[in-house]
């Protein structure tokens, strides 16, 4: 019996069996806390003595499988390293768990607080601190003409061992004390108190970073020493390839778009392309710096182009560019009020109130008698819960949104031109706005500047001479330099800002991807059958011309940076972005070693910012919430989502693989196998640096939590589909440790279906649940899973065609490189 249960303890299938069985728990946890909350979460699954005995398990499976197997003699020291570290951070989340304690306190102004609320399953209880801290003063800082938060912290006097430190705490500042650590968590409505995390934890801590640092170095091991698997498979590729006389299949996998251009039915359309604003005029207008809704300083070109695409949905209107049409708005409202400029994509809702499709004009939303259409929808819709409306009411809410801006530019809102001299919020004012604020000449001058300036635009389009206008617009930006005491202005990043936008980097990139990822694969496809030595050089060509794109892709994501002030990957548009950059640089660097992998990542980073460049992406440029401003955050999301370019490239790799099983016993057998053999290879490689990045990433995230707001481990729904990932690509790799799983269809297939936990962390934690990552949320990602839906259809059916094609092997070709 005992030797029964020690040969199951050290058996591979129990760990495959276990990490499934965690993996499981771990995601039935977080749809347990989205409908019956964190408590019940924690209690049923996180910190039930079931899961924890699990995780136990698991260290007990891996001390047996340590003995048997004698991994100790065979001195593969990064494999032995990653997995001590994974037990060494377990026994630091156990220390922690029993010992560690966390509460909060709340000080207000002028008051003084000795003891820390402490909440958990039995109630409310207070423990007194060793120390008391003392409230002076609380600041909220907002954006510039905002109500949005740039940051909050509070002035505080310790009193410790009779002795007074005055000190300041702020989001990712700490205070340590006594062994107590204190975070900026929150703060009272009124702005008058403080909410403060207290998180005593010196000794889990201490073990859980030293955890961290044995999984860094394990990891630098595992690529580095002579007896890792990556090694080995590098090792392999070589021999493979030197056997090999014939380069590689292609997989074409394409997509054709097509537009149906139609002609301007709508008189209107003729009339304000007729008599629309020179451009070199409205250049002279979009480098106006104005103020946005968020408190960023930009300029106006920025705010027509977010305008242009939020009301319809492209990059310009006919031939006009943003700052054309914007001007032509505000200077020819009548006219624009009949321009189908609002872009919906519902068609029962255009037949239901009588609209124009695709776009429709400003006064088709109104009747006759001049009322609302969507007036008496839109209050049963918000009569609604959330969950409760149907795709038609969301539908009318998006509409009501285009139909509002529209109504707020006609009325001279939202384009912020005017700063009023040493106002105390910073605030810069519209046209449009009440200008009773201002006083004096001041009051004179921006009442009536813009009906000026707009006149001599008119005047303009029917003598065609500009010089009036840009005498006009040239006061409005001597106001705004001599007004302007409050807000910075950096003329170099407007201009710069302005450039961004005229580039259109990443677009440029995406078509360049494509065209040459395409052409790589070509090439690929005519040196399958012979070899041409004009090939070769084209190879090279077309690396090299990747290679400069690339170089153009980071310049613009550079540029961004620059821009906004922090690293360009803090929502859905600048991840996919960075997700692209990482995707092709992966590729890059398996270029040597596959044209292949090469060229699929390539066409793989093009379909990236295709779905980037997608209507539901918003690229504008937004000032970061308060615990985004930490330096953690740039390594966190930089390294993890550079794991998710490389599980792209497995991906692809393993469809590529599973097309070329589906053809079966062919001529060019022998050629079939050695390039499924070869790419399972670089497939296998590049699940290693995937999951390498994606688990320093993760706990990267787990050090900016510590450091943020005092824990390192929440269970937050993202956090733990992250981990879920890391164990799902766990899985993947470590099935081929068992004879009966070695299996070259198999390990490819699961690297394929293995993505989706990557769009559920990705995507799906914001679309379907809810948490502490919700700041990164997007209410249109829903439209990706109609694509990852059909997707997953096509792949079963590919699944099960490669599966009898791989059955027609030869049996002793079927083994499983090791």
């Amino acid at each position: 019996m005992k030797a029964k249960i020690e040969r199951v303890l050290s058996s591979y299938v129990t760990t495959i069996v276990l990490l499934v069985v965690y993996a499981f728990g771990l995601a039935l946890a977080t749809f347990i806390e989205k409908y019956h909350g964190t408590a019940a979460a924690k209690g049923m699954i996180y910190y039930s003595p079931v899961f924890i005995f699990l995780q136990m398990l698991m260290v007990v499976n891996f001390i047996y499988e340590v003995v048997e197997y004698q991994l100790l003699k065979k001195k593969k020291w990064g494999f032995m390293l990653i997995h001590m570290a994974f037990i060494v951070i377990l026994a630091g989340a156990l220390v922690t768990h029993i010992f560690g304690k966390e509460g909060v306190l709340h000080i207000r102004e002028g008051a003084r607080e000795d003891r820390m609320m402490i909440q958990s399953s039995e109630g409310t209880r207070y423990q007194l601190l060793p120390f008391s801290v003392e409230l002076i003063n609380f600041r909220l800082t907002r954006y510039p003409g905002s109500v949005s938060p740039s940051s909050y912290e509070s002035d505080l006097i310790i009193h410790v061992d009779g002795q007074k430190r005055e000190d300041r705490v702020f989001m990712n500042n700490v205070i340590d004390i006594k062994g107590y650590r204190l975070f900026q968590a929150s703060y009272d409505k009124d702005e008058q108190g403080t909410i403060l995390s207290v998180n005593q934890d010196v000794a889990g801590r201490l073990i859980t970073y030293t955890g961290y640092a044995l999984l860094l170095l394990g990891f630098v091991f595992a690529f580095t020493g002579h007896n890792s698997r990556f090694r080995q498979l590098s090792r392999q590729l070589k021999e493979l390839r030197a056997s090999s006389k014939v380069a590689f299949l292609l997989l074409c996998c394409s997509a054709i778009f097509t537009a149906n251009a139609k002609g301007n039915a709508n008189p209107m359309v003729d009339a304000v392309l007729k008599y629309a604003v020179v451009p070199e005029h409205a250049a002279k207008f979009g480098a106006l710096p104005v103020q946005s809704g968020n408190g960023r300083m930009i300029p106006v070109n920025t705010f027509s182009s977010e305008i242009l695409r939020k009301i319809y949905r492209k990059n310009h209107f006919d031939q006009l560019n943003p700052d054309q049409v914007l001007l032509g708005l505000l200077a020819m409202p009548d006219m624009w009020m009949r321009v189908p400029v609002i872009t919906h994509n519902n068609k029962e809702l255009a037949d239901f109130y009588d609209l124009s499709e695709p776009s429709c004009a400003y006064v088709e939303l109104f009747d006759s008698n001049g009322q609302y259409k969507l007036q008496k929808r839109l209050e049963e819709v918000y009569l609604k819960m959330p969950s409760e409306r149907d795709r038609f009411d969301k539908d009318v809410i998006k509409l009501d949104e285009q139909v509002n801006i529209m109504h707020q530019l006609f009325n001279q809102q939202l384009l912020n031109l005017f700063p009023k001299e040493n106002d105390p919020n910073h605030k810069w004012y519209a046209p449009g706005d009440d200008l009773s604020v201002f006083s004096g000449k001041d009051s004179l001058f921006v009442s009536r500047i813009t009906e000026w300036y707009l006149g001599e635009v008119k005047n303009s389009l029917q003598s065609r001479d500009w010089s009036k206008a840009d005498e006009v617009l040239g006061m409005i930006v001597t106001y705004q330099n001599a007004k302007n005491k409050t807000v910075v202005v950096d003329s170099k990043k407007i201009e710069l800002e302005m450039m961004y936008n005229r580039l259109d980097i990443f677009r440029s990139c995406k078509m360049f991807y494509l065209v040459l990822g395409g052409l790589s694969l070509v090439l690929a496809f005519l040196s399958l059958f012979k070899s041409y030595k004009w090939t070769v050089g084209s190879k090279y060509l077309l690396a090299t011309a990747v290679i400069i794109v690339f170089l153009y892709h980071t310049a613009g994501m550079g540029l961004r940076w620059y821009i906004a002030g922090y690293a360009p990957w803090s929502n859905s548009y600048e991840t996919m972005v960075y997700v692209a950059w990482a995707t092709v640089m992966g590729g890059l660097c398996f270029m040597r070693k596959s044209t292949m992998t090469f060229a699929l990542a390539t066409i793989f980073g093009g379909i990236i910012l295709f779905v980037s460049g997608l209507n539901w992406m918003d690229p504008q440029i937004n000032p970061l919430v308060p615990v985004l401003k930490s330096p953690w955050l740039m390594f966190h999301v930089a390294v993890i989502v550079a794991a998710y370019g490389f599980f792209g490239i497995s991906s692809l790799i393993g469809i590529t693989n599973l097309v070329l099983m589906s053809f079966g016993r062919i001529k060019q057998m022998d050629v079939l196998i050695s390039r499924v053999k070869e790419l399972s290879l670089v497939n296998e490689m590049s699940l290693q640096v995937g999951i390498a990045l994606m688990t320093i990433g993760t706990f990267l995230g787990a050090i900016w939590a510590n450091e943020s707001w005092g824990r390192y481990w929440g269970w937050d729904p993202k956090e733990t589909w992250a981990l879920i990932t890391v164990v799902v690509y766990a899985v993947v790799t470590h099935l081929r440790l068992i004879k009966k799983y070695q299996s070259y269809w198999l390990f490819n297939l699961n690297s394929v279906l293995a993505i989706a936990s990557v769009l559920m962390t990705f995507f799906g934690v914001n679309y379907f649940l809810s948490g502490m990552h919700s700041y990164g949320a997007n209410e249109a990602m829903g439209g990706i899973f109609v694509y990852s839906y059909m997707a997953l259809g096509i792949i079963l059916v590919l699944a099960v065609i490669s599966r009898l094609g791989w059955a027609t092997w030869p049996t002793d070709k079927k083994r499983f490189i090791q």
